[in-house]
């Protein structure tokens, strides 16, 4: 399945804008009578959820990059008062 394939271009969309989304589409799959192009929907939802889990681990990962960098400076300083 390619992400490419929805309709709306949800990679500008925040997290928060996809789950809102995501939960939108499901509350509209519970709520369906005629389970006809429910096999559509059902697809749509597991694409954005793609979406949004390359989105978490995206962030997931800056997350880090920032903790890394901010521990790293952390030890040069404590490092640099036990020298002196």
């Amino acid at each position: 399945m390619k992400d490419k394939n929805l309709q709306k271009d949800y990679n500008s969309f925040s997290l928060e804008e996809l789950t809102f989304e995501a939960n939108r589409m499901i509350e509209e799959l519970e709520n369906q009578k005629d389970l006809g192009d429910s096999l559509d929907k059902y697809q749509n939802l597991i694409k954005l959820n793609n979406i949004i889990e390359k989105k978490f681990q995206k962030d997931i990962r800056e997350i880090n990059e920032k903790t890394k960098k901010m521990i790293s400076k952390i030890s040069q300083k404590n490092h640099a008062k036990k020298t002196k």
